[in-house]
């Protein structure tokens, strides 16, 4: 549920004539989500952006293509979230399968090493002998990490597609569709996008160059792959754009029909969903967090070994632990989000207002949870929230989440200009970043950080918003438009599922599972009862007290025993 909020609707627009031959909620749809032209909603793969557009790709497969006929040592070093776990699985498979000959993954454990390419990491990765360090889903901002690297004779190839600095590493080649100079269309790539095009090069070339043929290799298919490339994008959050969507919709078609590998299909399986009824929102909210949870408390390589096993029984074992520490990482989590709400209430209590900015700090806090703990926090508040945690006596690492309207990774950028003491370091996306400072400099970062917040957000961005799509008449509340949505997906990150609002009586309810509760739900004047369910609405174990609601609401199919039904998934409410 979202605290605090405030229902609006997005503006209406006039009808394209590109969509006048679809149901008139799709066409409202589409318009709402600016879709220009009927090729944005071709998901099939020929529409994809081809890879040659992307800048420094043929160099890309031209040093991979030498390394596998030289038959070098090749290390990938990834990131320890699930965008970097399948990135790293899908290099891994690729490379075996086009005939690499010694292909290994270095990850690094984010307590020790921290994030990215780092002189500690290549010591780490010098230990195995590699020709050639490919890092996935980080990279851009390995400045010393990758000179570290080429001082000791080893080449880089850097994939990734987070937002570089001023200044970029040293690396043999660079792919990154937000590097400088990138005409690359779909700058929305997730880490595991980008090491999907370099691969889909690498093949190119070596075809070209009669590789497969003269060592009797049966070329790989690599959209066998676009399971992982599916989990990683919808993990990532990265915004939904046409080419994403492609990348989605075609992995996730494979998943249904049951092509998933066997570790995607373990984790969906531990946590009681079907393959052929995953959605995008399954993988973003089912399977990201099992496999996150490896990388948040110890070591993402159980995850990566996951993605990459071909058998059942073992990724179902991996499968398991990977369920059993999620179930842990939610038990660290309620505590912390419990004792951040108490400070941002005793903030309230203090202050005639909170910070434009909140920073947020406490001594017990796990590193691997923060991130969740400002997302959460974030969502409650509607501001700016980075919530840190101690890395040691004298340091401490935050995570970053924004809301629209403030880029979160500029305003960090604009502070280290401006106090080129406060950060250690720091990097992300518009949406969410990391940072790693001096405990000494907390309360100035933390005023700086409320002064930046200042320049960019006014009180009304401040305000809680509920985005909805309208309302929908009685007719239109049925399954098959719930099914016809379902569709219509992928639904994600800038180009979110949609969402409804009505007026509703309130015919029945019931608290189900503590804190969900199971309703009842009527438009007035209409006899017919639509099933509806409120997830974490149920405060102090008391139900609604009102009679009618003002909800803002998803359409979803519910399957039990056999039998499909509608079920609206309510958002948001407040008295009518």
């Amino acid at each position: 549920m979202i605290t605090g909020a405030k229902i609006i609707r997005r503006p209406a627009t006039t009808a394209e004539s590109f969509l006048t031959d679809l149901h008139p909620v799709l066409q409202r749809i589409y318009r709402a989500r600016q879709v220009a032209s009927r090729q944005e909603l071709d998901k099939s793969l020929e529409r994809l952006v081809p890879p040659a557009r992307l800048k420094g790709i043929d160099e890309a497969s031209i040093l991979l293509a030498d390394a596998l006929r030289r038959q070098r040592r090749i290390l990938i070093v990834a990131d320890f979230d699930a965008d970097g776990a399948t990135s790293c699985a899908l290099a891994v498979r690729a490379l075996r399968a086009m005939g690499a000959a010694d292909v290994h993954y270095l990850v690094p454990n984010r307590f020790e090493f921290g994030y990215g390419l780092t002189p500690e990491i290549v010591a780490l990765a010098a230990e195995q002998k590699p020709d050639l360090i490919i890092t996935v889903d980080n990279g851009i901002s390995s400045i010393e990490g990758v000179q570290a690297a080429r001082s000791r004779g080893i080449e880089v190839l850097v994939t990734d597609h987070h937002l570089p600095g001023a200044s970029l590493p040293a690396a043999t080649v660079i792919v990154n569709p937000n590097q400088p100079g990138d005409s690359f269309p779909s700058k929305n790539l997730a880490g595991v996008g980008v090491i999907f095009y370099v691969m889909l090069a690498l093949r190119a070339r070596l075809r070209a160059g009669g590789w497969f043929s003269e060592r009797n290799i049966a070329e790989p298919n690599l959209a066998r792959l676009l399971d992982l490339v599916a989990l990683g994008t919808v993990a990532d959050v990265v915004p939904l754009d046409a080419n994403n969507r492609i990348l989605v919709a075609q992995g996730l078609k494979r998943i249904n029909q049951g092509q998933a590998g066997a570790g995607i299909e373990a984790l969906l399986r531990i946590a009681g969903r079907q393959p052929q009824r995953v959605t995008a929102m399954d993988l973003g909210y089912i399977v990201g967090p099992r496999l996150n949870a490896a990388g948040r408390l110890t070591d993402m390589s159980l995850g990566i070994e996951c993605l990459l096993t071909d058998d059942p029984a073992t990724a179902h074992a991996m499968a398991e632990k990977l369920d059993a520490l999620n179930r842990e990482r939610r038990s660290i989590e309620a505590t912390m989000q419990q004792q951040a709400v108490a400070e941002v209430e005793s903030l309230r209590l203090d202050m005639t207002a909170l910070p434009r900015g909140l920073c947020l700090f406490h001594e017990s806090w796990h590193q691997g949870v923060i991130g969740i703990v400002a997302s959460r926090i974030k969502e409650r508040v509607h501001r700016p929230v980075i919530a840190f945690a101690p890395v040691s006596d004298t340091e401490m690492k935050g995570s970053a989440r924004s809301v629209p309207g403030l880029h979160i990774r500029d305003a960090l950028d604009a502070i280290a200009a401006r106090h080129p003491q406060l950060l250690s370091k720091f990097g992300g996306h518009a949406m969410a970043a990391g940072l790693t400072l001096q405990r000494q400099h907390f309360d100035a970062f933390r005023e700086a950080f409320d002064t930046e917040v200042s320049l960019h957000l006014s009180d009304d961005d401040l305000q809680g918003k509920v985005v909805s799509d309208g309302e929908l008449t009685p007719e239109d509340l049925s399954l098959p438009v719930a099914e016809l949505l379902r569709e219509a997906g992928p639904w994600g990150q800038g180009f979110p599922e949609p969402l409804f609002d009505s007026c509703f009586e309130v015919v029945s309810q019931r608290v189900v599972g503590e804190k969900h509760l199971k309703l009842g739900l009527r438009l007035p004047g209409v006899t017919k009862t639509l099933d509806a369910i409120a997830f974490n609405s149920v405060r102090d174990g008391k139900p609604l007290a009102w009679a009618r609601i003002h909800a803002a609401f998803k359409l979803d199919v519910n399957e039990y025993q056999g039998y499909r039904s509608l079920q609206l998934i309510v958002e948001h409410l407040e008295q009518a």
